[in-house]
């Protein structure tokens, strides 16, 4: 499964960093992405859980 997060969507609140830090970081414009390529398996639920919690829906499968 691939995700990422939609730069023009995406308002800095940090909630995807905080429910899954191994898929989701911030980048050099403040705002969160993805990196991670490909989402490890043991991670999936927590990634599907950032992209459910996003208060924009800025979080897409890709």
């Amino acid at each position: 499964m691939k995700m990422y997060v939609d730069q023009d969507l995406c308002i800095a609140c940090g909630a995807c960093i905080n429910i899954c830090p191994a898929v989701f970081d911030w980048n050099d414009d403040g705002k969160a992405e993805a990196i991670k390529e490909e989402i490890p398996e043991n991670v999936e639920g927590d990634a599907i859980e950032a992209m459910e919690s996003c208060p924009t829906e800025a979080i897409k499968k890709a």
